[in-house]
C-alpha cells in the first residue's frame, strides 16, 4: 500500500509557513486557506491546519458558506472540535461586522461603484432578499443606510411609505435603492423594474429623487442608472 507523506507546518520552510508569511508580507498575501489555518492553529495527525482549512472551504462552499454554516455542522468535520468551530465562526463574524460598520466620517457616494462598495461584503452573503436605501444629503454624504424590508429568496415587497418615511425624517436630498439577489446574479427581474418605476415616481412626488437602484450579486452588481433603466 502506498503511503503519502505530508509535511507538517512546522516542517515547512520558514518562508512557507502562514504565520511567518503574514508577518513578513502582510495578511493580504495569504490565501483564504492559509488565513483560516492560522485561526485553526493546528491540524490532526493526518492533516495539517492548511489541509483542514481547505477541507472546510471546499466542504462548505468557501468563505460565503462558512458564514451560514452552524457550529454543529463544523464540528461534524474530523479534527474540528468546539474550540476550532467557535474560532472559525467568531473570525467570520468579525469580518462581516467590520465590512458593514461605517467609519467615523460619513462616506460620500457619487458613483454606482461607491454605493455598491458600501454594502457589498454584507449583502452579497444574505440568504433572502433585503431591501435597503442609502439616505443622502445635498453633498451626497450618506446620512444612513436604512433597512426597509426583508423578503424571500427571490422577492422583496417594498411600500413607498416605508422607503421614504426615514428619508423625510432625516431631511434627505436623495436616496439610492439597494437590494440583493441571493442567487448571486444581479440581473434585474421584470418585478425589479416595475418596483423601481413605482418608487421613482413616488420620490418625484415627495421631492426626494431616487438617484439609482443597485442590485447586489456575489461580488458584482447592476446599476439601473448605468444600464439606462431609470426613467426620470
Amino acid at each position: 500500500m502506498a503511503v503519502e507523506y505530508h509535511l507538517t507546518i512546522k516542517e515547512m520552510a520558514l518562508e512557507l509557513r502562514p504565520r511567518e508569511r503574514l508577518s513578513a508580507h502582510g495578511a493580504q498575501s495569504l490565501s483564504d486557506a492559509e488565513l483560516l489555518a492560522i485561526m485553526l492553529r493546528s491540524g490532526t495527525a493526518a492533516a495539517t491546519a492548511i489541509d483542514l482549512a481547505n477541507q472546510l472551504l471546499t466542504g462548505f462552499g468557501g468563505l460565503r458558506g462558512l458564514m451560514d454554516v452552524g457550529i454543529d455542522e463544523l464540528q461534524g468535520v474530523r479534527g474540528v472540535g468546539l474550540a476550532k468551530a467557535a474560532q472559525v465562526k467568531a473570525a467570520v463574524e468579525l469580518g462581516r461586522r467590520a465590512a458593514c460598520r461605517p467609519g467615523a466620517s460619513r462616506p460620500v457616494v457619487r458613483t454606482p461603484e461607491e454605493a455598491a462598495g458600501l454594502v457589498m461584503e454584507e449583502m452579497r452573503y444574505l440568504d433572502r432578499e433585503h431591501f435597503r436605501a442609502l439616505v443622502l444629503n445635498t453633498k451626497n454624504h450618506v446620512l444612513a443606510v436604512d433597512k426597509i424590508s426583508v423578503g424571500t429568496l427571490n422577492s422583496s415587497a417594498v411600500h413607498p411609505r416605508e422607503l421614504f418615511k426615514n428619508a423625510i425624517r432625516r431631511s434627505a436630498a436623495a436616496v439610492v435603492l439597494l437590494h440583493n439577489h441571493p442567487s448571486g446574479d444581479p440581473t434585474p427581474s421584470p418585478q425589479d423594474v416595475d418596483l423601481t418605476k413605482r418608487l421613482v415616481e413616488a420620490g418625484e412626488i415627495i421631492g426626494i429623487p431616487v438617484l439609482d437602484h443597485i442590485i447586489i450579486g456575489d461580488n458584482r452588481f447592476t446599476s439601473f442608472k448605468a444600464e439606462g433603466l431609470l426613467s426620470y
